[in-house]
């Protein structure tokens, strides 16, 4: 789901914990892709404590949160429109009546962790809430108060939405102002910023973010996933534990497309360490999204230790070959087929940093098939928009 008005502003999610204030890279926080759900691929601007209530308890009882997807996270429109008398950020009375404290309160206690969307400027995207921008360091004590802040938990925050009435401010002193102030008031946060990789923040935002957005907002078409993938790729060298590229959340089981096409979605986001962020109604999603999305195989992957982001490594036309390093020497390896037929794929050692001579397991991570004894290259026939995932393991 495009947000509205997205190309004019930049926005943030937040996670905070009882640890010592520290910067992004030295705070311990995301030393593997962050792993969770959020509100605004399916929902929009339609959410309420209701709907957030059922999705926490969908994420344990479907067995994600078992499986590493820990955040339930608010995108925009969560809070009045109008900050109170003190200034102060205020749930919206209608949709959150409960408030923010409760709602915090009942998903830590399905052992979850609750984010929160943010905006550097003065309104959010969707100009319903009011921003952060001014307001930092009160914005700060105000999750601190409704208990985002929890000893032994690390909450969520997302700082989004560009240039909405950003003073002429650049997006580097907002985001940096956020961060610290999150980290002045006694707490670790994970931080996850947004403004669409405009201004290339891979090389600046790794000093006080978690995460940033690489791409324009992801759509639930093939084109649009695969437009995403390919901008985030030249990215890859300024991803690693404690900071990670972000081509946008997971469209997998939003109807747009096929099992085949949301497969490779999920092999692509894993293999290049993006967050894995689920953004479809898990209360209700089908068996094949589930099995897609619980892929213990393709989850290990994303949060393989050396954290190195796979690469598109080798292409003929729309037949391509992603590669990227495991821990223990192994190669993490996707061949997909984005073109209209039938086709065969083969990736050769040369092209994946394999030696030649290397004698490798290959471990089909959708079928859970092992191939014993591969030398010198891989090949597999592929359907249109289909792929092949596999980890291979030299002998």
């Amino acid at each position: 789901m495009a947000r509205t008005a997205a190309p004019l502003f930049p926005f943030f999610f937040l996670l905070l914990s009882s640890t010592s204030p520290a910067a992004a890279q030295k705070n311990r926080l995301g030393r593997t892709p962050q792993m969770g759900w959020n509100s605004w691929n399916h929902f929009g601007c339609k959410i309420d404590e209701v709907i957030i209530r059922k999705i926490a308890d969908a994420m344990v009882d479907t067995g994600l949160a078992k499986l590493g997807y820990e955040y339930v996270n608010l995108d925009d429109c969560w809070a009045a429109h109008d900050r109170d008398s003190q200034g102060n950020l205020a749930a919206n009375g209608t949709t959150f009546p409960s408030g923010m404290r409760a709602l915090a309160d009942y998903v830590h206690g399905k052992g979850l962790k609750l984010g929160v969307y943010g905006d550097a400027g003065l309104r959010t995207c969707s100009r319903i809430q009011p921003g952060s921008l001014g307001y930092e360091d009160q914005d700060a004590r105000t999750l601190a108060a409704w208990g985002f802040q929890r000893r032994r938990k690390t909450d969520f925050s997302k700082l989004l939405c560009y240039n909405c009435n950003n003073q002429n401010i650049s997006p580097l002193t907002r985001y940096n102002r956020m961060s610290e102030a999150l980290m002045n008031s006694g707490r670790d946060v994970f931080f996850s910023l947004c403004e669409w990789g405009v201004d290339d923040p891979a090389t600046w935002a790794g000093s006080f973010a978690n995460s940033w957005r690489t791409t324009e907002d992801i759509k639930n078409t093939w084109e649009s996933m695969t437009d995403n993938a390919d901008k985030n790729d030249k990215w890859a060298p300024y991803a690693g534990p404690g900071g990670w590229n972000d081509p946008d959340m997971l469209e997998v089981g939003n109807g747009g497309m096929t099992i085949e096409e949301n497969r490779c979605h999920f092999s692509i986001w894993a293999l290049v360490k993006a967050p894995l962020i689920i953004g479809c109604d898990v209360s209700s999603m089908s068996p094949e999204t589930k099995d897609i999305l619980s892929n213990q195989n393709v989850i290990a992957v994303n949060q393989d230790k050396l954290g190195v982001q796979g690469r598109k490594v080798q292409q003929d036309g729309e037949l391509e070959v992603w590669a990227g390093r495991l821990s223990r020497g192994r190669v993490a390896l996707v061949l997909w087929n984005r073109g209209p037929a039938e086709a065969s794929i083969t990736a050769s050692w040369s092209n994946i940093g394999l030696n030649q001579s290397a004698v490798v397991d290959a471990h089909d991570l959708w079928t859970d098939e092992v191939t014993s004894s591969v030398q010198g290259n891989l090949t597999n026939k592929m359907d249109s928009h289909a792929c092949k995932m596999y980890v291979l393991t030299p002998k």
